[in-house]
């Protein structure tokens, strides 16, 4: 059963509903773009809350009737009953879970595009191979969601992979799936070039940077920003070496130097280094501002260490360990390939544990 505090705030959400429907049916709302989005978007997120919640109670009457019933003097009527009675609270229990899932915070950048930097660690040459497969199996898992990837900029190894490579990824939802994969990704085998069979651990950082759709968000003053202008190097043909179309940003209050040489208009690039920046500026913000409260959630991205090893690629035993659910899965081939999903979901059901856990659900 609900308490009465959740019941008049379920009450209140219905309202609001009911409010927002009525205005989205305003032919003068409709005719205002961002104030008919910004009540689409809220009717979208209640929605599903009151689905549930109408759900709970739909299955509460229905055991509230059986119970009824379970004092007929009917013996047989009652041993049927006394099944459905099971059934239905079994019911009750799971849309009670789902309404109380449904009712947790949403992170406000969930539906954001990403920008995903891999970057290799201690290991030398096999943590920048190693960087290589890691930021392969993110295009693949991005590429089964139908997201677009963008490289914005990269280093290469001498021996393949990257040192760093910077990218954009488009789509839907990508943050929300993507947003606990920030942290250092550990991988233990035995390099191509190790001639005794010796296994070597090697380890590379990867950073999930929401976009900020808001300039105005993160305030740049220009006279904090160097821009400079260079020669594009990589594919791209002949363009690439007679134009200084790629652009590297520094702010210089705080050091950070974005640079991007993937689009052949120098306008284009600058524009893309700057939204990169805005994610930066923010990141930092966030985390300062997460450092300086009591406590913080461990799948949270950003608050914590980002030097921590919350992954394991163990190749020898064909095995990836999340560290942070202790979850380990025996099928790395599959996971390195772009397999990601089940390690994903996992970390999503995890994560909406603690906040039930740290919210403390009014039920």
């Amino acid at each position: 059963m609900l308490s009465p505090s959740m019941q008049a705030k379920l009450a209140a959400l219905s309202d609001r509903h009911e409010e927002v429907a009525a205005l989205l049916a305003d032919p003068e709302v409709v005719g205002q773009r961002d104030r008919y989005a910004a009540l689409t978007r809220e009717h979208a997120e209640l929605s599903p809350v009151l689905a549930h919640w109408q759900a709970l109670q739909e299955r509460e009457s229905e055991l509230a009737d059986a119970r009824v019933l379970a004092e007929d003097p009917d013996p047989e009527l009652r041993s049927l009953v006394q099944e459905e009675i099971g059934r239905l609270q079994t019911a009750c229990e799971t849309e009670l879970g789902n309404l109380q899932t449904a009712l947790l915070p949403r992170d406000p950048n969930d539906s954001a595009n990403i920008f995903l930097e891999v970057r290799a660690g201690t290991g030398g040459d096999e943590a920048a191979i190693f960087a290589g497969d890691l930021f392969r199996m993110y295009t693949r898992y991005a590429e089964s969601r139908g997201w677009n990837v963008e490289i914005l900029s990269e280093r290469s190894g001498e021996h393949g992979g990257y040192k760093e490579v910077i990218s954009r990824i488009a789509g839907t939802d990508v943050y929300r799936l993507l947003k606990f994969e920030s942290g250092t990704h550990r991988v233990q085998r035995v390099p191509e070039t190790e001639s005794q069979g010796r296994i070597h651990t090697s380890a590379c950082t990867v950073a999930v940077l929401p976009e900020i759709e808001e300039v105005a968000q993160i305030e740049i003053d220009k006279a904090d920003l160097r821009v400079d202008t260079y020669r594009s190097s990589g594919a791209g043909g002949q363009h690439v070496n007679k134009t200084d179309s790629a652009v590297r940003l520094t702010h210089l209050p705080t050091g950070i130097v974005v640079e991007c040489q993937d689009e052949r208009s120098q306008h284009k690039n600058r524009a893309r280094a700057m939204s990169l920046l805005q994610a930066k500026l923010l990141d930092m913000a966030r985390t300062k501002q997460q450092s300086q409260q009591a406590e913080t959630r461990r799948l949270q991205v950003g608050s914590g260490d980002r030097s921590e090893r919350i992954r394991t690629y163990n190749f020898p035993q064909g095995r990836v360990t999340d560290h942070r659910v202790n979850l380990t899965l025996y099928s790395l081939d599959n996971i390195i390939a772009g397999d990601l999903q089940t390690v994903i979901d996992t970390l999503q059901h995890e994560f909406q544990a603690d906040q039930l856990k740290a919210l403390g659900a009014d039920t």
